[in-house]
């Protein structure tokens, strides 16, 4: 698994190829307050069912609210078969701090 801050992977999402899954695992009531754009909603709680809908071979990155949660669900999508995972670390609240600073914070 990768480690991106929030200022790598504007950098990454803004010269890509290809689009990640934006993968964030907060709780329904944190994704609401604030999100990236184009990111999907699968909380924590509920990726051991989900994870068999997902594209092992997309390339994931796995978001929250501080970078802690995404890691622990990166290292579960890795021991599923996951080979393309990058944890934001920091979470929103970095992004929030270093890229849109119009961003909702919590």
């Amino acid at each position: 698994m990768r480690e991106f801050s929030a200022d790598q992977l504007k950098i990454y999402l803004d010269t890509c190829d290809e689009q990640p899954l934006l993968l964030d695992v907060r709780q329904p009531w944190e994704f609401e307050v604030c999100k990236l754009d184009n990111s999907v909603l699968v909380p924590m709680s509920t990726i051991p069912v989900e994870v068999k809908s997902l594209d092992t071979n997309r390339e994931t990155v796995v978001i929250c609210h501080h970078g802690i949660r995404s890691r622990s669900v990166g290292r579960f999508l890795e021991q599923s078969g996951f080979s393309n995972i990058i944890n934001l670390s920091g979470g929103v609240a970095q992004w929030a701090k270093t890229v849109d600073n119009e961003m909702a914070t919590y």
